[in-house]
């Protein structure tokens, strides 16, 4: 009896749980919870960076404004080592942006020309020809800059001086791309820095105008690329001698102490190179940039404009000083001021909610090598003219005597292309040869041949995959040299340029009624902010444009 009760209740168990099994294979499978992304200032749940934007079909609150601010040489870390003593604009950044803590550039070299480039249009060296801040010209037969142009005349500061444009540069960027949208009636396009580079390469090839800072006039200047004569408000700005305000004033920390250096007390060139040179640089640029949209009415028609302002003290003071001197804390909350006076200054006219703001930097920095030797950490200096020199004593001893190098781009030398193909040589074999002297010398970490590269063959690691990144056959240079970390090419002061990633990280923060404010811990690229913006606005991703849409922190609706 016992054993058919036994038989009876397996028999039922078996049913209820082929039931269940059919029951389970014909219904839908369950939705899985989206996992909470990384926390941001008000925690909220959210979709993780691979889920689609959750909305119905809505776009985000188109802007007036998109304002791109770029810090040259701001490394990420001062975000939040100087955190406490922000109390303006890089506080209601912090506070009401989505930050990424972990944002980066992804090719070498970290250099000015190319980070600016970036920024706009998201596009690598490899596609966007702008190889470094200048480089050998073979074509040419000389050595020119990122933005140099002699079909081109400087306006606003000497006579005959010959201009710049962005001619060099072979993809659009975001200002490009509201241009051909043809969404907007004659929307603006206005790129301003210290730097030509920086001011030209943000606005791309349509902008209504580049403007930057000439030191040998006190000029604010821009080139005939974009107009016959400087706009009357420029000339103004120019006329009124604003940027003399600080002659002879002792430049110090704002919260008092000992003064780091006493500016000319007369104008002339060794006032407007020095001024530039400190914290009051930044304040020339945020008054030139207020002029600016007075003078253009940016933000203020019916079009969406687009402004880029490339702030370079953080940079000139970095590279003599370094990124641990008390004189790049100064220039740092030096920025929080100014981007505050900018911010109220658009609070009053265009109106905050109007403007879609964007903060980063082209590039970081590396310590003082003498800085990280008395912390007992590696570093050194390698001098440039040592590893030229190696070159050429090396070709010269294998293949005999010649100018077997042209010119340079950093330590990187352009061989004589000519003089090796007189000596029927390979011009493989050359560079190869080039390229194991330069791997003898103690403080190289790796070294690639043109060659090597135009076939991929970098490293496949972080190191290799940047460096080609980096490469533009036409344009590139015969070695690629990368020094050990902390190892620079520089006898004094500090530098950048290199793959290692205190040169690639930087701030990156999105603001503006079309962001999700918070912080975001998952890595992204520099090259993901110009799709984002084109991807807000609703026109066409710049033609060379590697990066993603960053969604996960697009708010849609109003």
């Amino acid at each position: 009896m016992r054993n058919r009760h036994l038989a009876a209740l397996c028999a039922a168990a078996l049913t209820i749980s082929g039931l269940s099994l059919a029951y389970g294979q014909a219904r839908p499978a369950a939705r899985k919870s989206a996992p909470a992304k990384a926390a941001p200032a008000k925690p909220v749940r959210a979709k993780p960076a691979a889920a689609p934007v959750e909305a119905v079909n809505e776009r985000p609150m188109e802007p007036k404004l998109v304002l791109l601010l770029v810090v040259d040489q701001f490394r990420a870390d001062y975000l939040d080592r100087f955190n406490k003593q922000y109390n303006a604009g890089l506080k209601r950044l912090l506070d009401n942006s989505a930050v990424f803590a972990d944002a980066h550039y992804d090719h070498s070299p970290t250099v000015t020309a190319v980070g600016h480039s970036i920024t706009l249009s998201g596009a690598m060296p490899s596609s966007s020809g702008i190889v470094g801040n200048e480089w050998f010209d073979r074509a040419s037969g000389r050595q020119v800059t990122s933005v140099s142009d002699p079909a081109t005349k400087q306006l606003g500061g000497e006579d005959g001086k010959d201009g710049a444009s962005p001619r060099r540069l072979l993809v659009s960027t975001v200002g490009d791309e509201i241009k051909l949208s043809e969404k907007w009636n004659s929307p603006k396009v206005i790129g301003i820095s210290v730097k030509d580079r920086s001011a030209i390469m943000m606005g791309g090839r349509q902008a209504n105008g580049a403007f930057w800072w000439d030191a040998s006039t006190g000029n604010m200047v821009s080139s005939t690329y974009y107009f016959p004569q400087l706009p009357q408000w420029a000339q103004d700005f120019n006329k009124s001698r604003a940027v003399d305000k600080w002659l002879g004033k002792t430049w110090g920390p704002a919260s008092g102490g000992r003064p780091f250096m006493m500016l000319p007390s007369t104008a002339g060139p060794a006032y407007w190179s020095g001024v530039v040179g400190t914290s009051y640089g930044n304040d020339i640029l945020g008054e030139f940039a207020i002029a600016a949209i007075q003078g253009e009415k940016l933000g203020q028609r019916d079009a969406v404009d687009l402004l880029a302002i490339s702030f370079s003290s953080c940079d000139t003071i970095g590279h003599r000083l370094g990124p641990h001197s008390p004189e790049i804390n100064d220039v740092a909350l030096s920025t929080d001021k100014v981007v505050g006076e900018l911010f109220d200054y658009l609070e009053k006219t265009v109106g905050m909610n109007n403007v879609l703001v964007a903060y980063t930097a082209d590039h970081g920095v590396a310590p003082m090598p003498e800085y990280m030797m008395e912390h007992k950490m590696p570093g050194g200096r390698a001098p440039a003219k040592e590893v030229r020199d190696t070159v050429q004593k090396a070709l010269a001893g294998r293949y005999g005597q010649g100018e077997w190098v042209l010119g340079y781009s950093g330590p990187a030398p352009y061989l004589n292309h000519q003089l090796i193909a007189s000596k029927k040589l390979s011009l493989e074999e050359v560079q190869n040869t080039a390229a194991a002297s330069v791997r003898q010398l103690p403080y190289i970490a790796r070294v690639f041949t043109r060659e090597d590269l135009r076939r991929g063959m970098a490293h496949a690691d972080l190191t290799g995959r940047r460096v080609q990144n980096g490469f533009f056959y036409l344009r590139a240079s015969d070695l690629f040299i990368v020094a050990n970390p902390y190892y620079l090419f520089e006898n004094s002061g500090t530098s950048h340029g290199t793959p290692w990633n205190y040169d690639t990280h930087v701030p990156l923060m999105l603001m503006g009624p079309q962001i999700k404010p918070g912080r975001y811990y998952n890595r992204v690229l520099v090259v993901d902010l110009a799709p984002t913006l084109t991807a807000i606005l609703g026109v066409e991703i710049p033609s060379g444009a590697a990066g993603r849409v960053l969604h996960e922190v697009i708010r849609t609706g109003r």
